[in-house]
């Protein structure tokens, strides 16, 4: 029996009449769904989740530890405090600006708690763009850092939401703000209760596209429910599979990524309620501390953009940490080097390397690819999520495709946000009328039903009529021994529309050329693939938040190089 056969069965099992996964179809404005049948109404109930393991360590920030028990209550007291002394009712919008600190998801809880809407922002963002958010969501408050407090301060009072703020150093001049005393989190203050149904708002996350300005993907209560109980099915099926007792030790996820993104929000924070998993908090990432913290923290579950797992197989110091603990090494946000995942396995023999597909817009639910099957389709995002999404491959009229035929991926789930806040025209271009969200993805599915990305559909370069995968260049690139991260984005050509450019950091020490790398991939793709320049970068690429790289930049920097040469 393949594994694929034996996990559906599991899952079969799992959401079976009676069990705790049980699943219905509910029609969900006029469009019927697959839905968790026990699934708790509203986020605050999932919380209350926590006091069964209220005991058990759940935040750990540097020299700071919170139990689940700690954590509920800083939580009420900080929403009793924004409903009482800073009038957030129902429906209201919070912005949540700062790093990755405890505060971030006593707000977050705090928030749900009493029916607003949370409005995490990146921590990245500048005065402008915080303006922008502020503005566009019509947030009454915003609970910042230090540094997100002074560069809200900058925001016309007008246009600024009510600041309040934490984690104030004596260097951070927040201004206006209000600096919350611990006693905020500590008192015995418990919120009013307030009337939360499933269909109502709960979050608003601002998409990091690398054009244009960011949209707000509002999700409903049912719609994170969803995508984290669909991500709980899973996990939980994968363990039984491998006969993992739950109990054997407490599950502990080392948190990398920032909490503002969908990666780190739904399948790594917020699903540690249902599991009683620890939340290991790095401030900012480095390969050596993550390794000593998933020593000391008995970290089970690593999960972050493909670089770090990339620069944890390569630290010079890693065979002296104890990792034995560790079940899975996942990663999101953007491809994998197909050769990483053997060499994962190698590293880490008793982990299972993991990759997963999902977008803002479908709370981060959408394809798995693990275990077996990852070692043997390295290049591809997986098979679907059961029970909870349905996935198909489209033309441009919306019909499906047949087997190997390449066109946009398309998610149907109750998962899926409602919308785009304020943006009609986006989400109808978006969002279909029989409940399908179109990714922008390029792919293809094969005979298995495994999902391959070939591209972004806006990132297609077309090159004389010829349309050119930047994944599949990058891919070759990346098979280079000496290549250590790598771009390709395409640049106006006068002739033939658009030429093929990359840039390329190589890795420590390594000497390589612009005509070596053309001779290179010249040796594994047509010639029309091979990059007209390439240009040779002294340090690490820019990213976005989420871990991709920011090809807006790149191409714009670029773009003015080849000008003025």
């Amino acid at each position: 029996m393949s594994q694929d056969t034996q996990l559906n069965a599991v899952i079969d099992a799992m959401t079976a009449p009676g069990q705790q996964f049980e699943t219905q179809q509910t029609a969900i404005n006029g469009v019927a769904y697959t839905v968790f049948k026990n699934a708790p109404p509203a986020l605050a109930t999932l919380f209350g989740y926590a006091l069964q393991h209220k005991d058990l360590d759940f935040i750990v920030y540097r020299d700071e530890r919170y139990t689940f028990g700690e954590t509920y209550a800083r939580a009420q007291a900080f929403a009793a405090a924004l409903q009482q002394d800073h009038g957030v009712a129902k429906g209201d919008r919070v912005i949540i600006a700062m790093r990755n600190y405890p505060e971030f998801v006593f707000s977050y809880m705090a928030i749900a708690m009493i029916g607003a809407v949370a409005v995490p922002v990146n921590a990245w963002w500048q005065a402008e763009e915080l303006g922008y958010a502020a503005a566009d969501s019509g947030a009454k408050v915003a609970i910042c850092d230090g540094p997100r407090a002074t560069r809200m301060a900058e925001i016309p009072a007008q246009d600024r939401a009510k600041l309040l703020a934490v984690r104030v150093s004596d260097i951070d001049a927040p201004g206006p703000a209000e600096i919350l005393k611990e006693s905020v989190f500590t008192s015995e203050r418990t919120p009013q209760p307030v009337d939360i149904q499933p269909e109502d708002d709960l979050s608003i996350l601002y998409t990091s596209g690398s054009t244009g300005a960011p949209k707000g993907a509002v999700s409903t209560q049912r719609g994170t429910i969803t995508g984290l109980m669909g991500y709980a099915c899973h996990g939980l099926a994968i363990r039984q599979l491998d006969g993992v007792a739950l109990e054997s030790v407490q599950p502990a996820v080392l948190l990398t990524v920032p909490l503002f993104h969908v990666t780190g929000l739904i399948p790594v924070c917020l699903i540690s309620f249902f599991i009683g998993r620890k939340l290991v908090m790095m401030h900012k990432w480095d390969a050596g501390d993550a390794l000593a913290l998933m020593e000391q923290e008995k970290v089970t579950y690593f999960v972050g953009v493909p670089t770090m797992s990339l620069e944890l197989m390569q630290h010079p110091e890693r065979d002296n940490y104890d990792l034995s603990v560790l079940e899975d090494i996942a990663a999101g946000g953007a491809a994998r080097p197909a050769d990483h995942v053997a060499r994962l396995k190698q590293t880490f023999p008793q982990a299972r390397p993991g990759l997963g597909y999902g977008l803002t817009e479908t709370n981060a639910l959408g394809c798995i690819n693990t275990r077996a099957s990852y070692i043997a389709k390295p290049g591809s995002t997986g098979v679907v999520s059961r029970p909870a999404v349905e996935l198909k491959i489209a033309d441009e009229e919306g019909v499906a495709l047949q087997t190997g035929e390449i066109g946009e991926v398309c998610l149907k789930s109750a998962a899926n946000v409602r919308d785009y806040w304020n943006r009609p025209d986006e989400t109808a271009a978006a969002f279909t009328e029989d409940g399908w969200f179109k990714t922008g993805d390029l792919g293809r599915l094969d005979e298995d039903g495994y999902l391959f990305i070939v591209d972004r559909k806006k990132d297609i370069i077309i090159r004389g009529g010829e349309n050119i995968s930047c994944l599949e260049v990058e891919d070759a690139l990346f098979n280079h021994p000496k290549v250590a991260e790598a771009c390709v984005f395409g640049l106006p050509d006068e002739r033939l529309g658009e030429m093929v450019a990359a840039v390329i950091m190589p890795v420590d020490g390594a000497d390589l050329s612009a005509e070596d790398m053309q001779a290179y991939v010249a040796e594994h793709l047509a010639r029309f693939k091979v990059p007209q320049h390439i240009w040779i970068a002294t340090k690490s690429l820019p990213r976005l938040a989420t871990g991709k790289f920011d090809k807006r930049r790149l191409k714009a920097t670029y773009a003015d190089i080849l000008q003025a040469s």
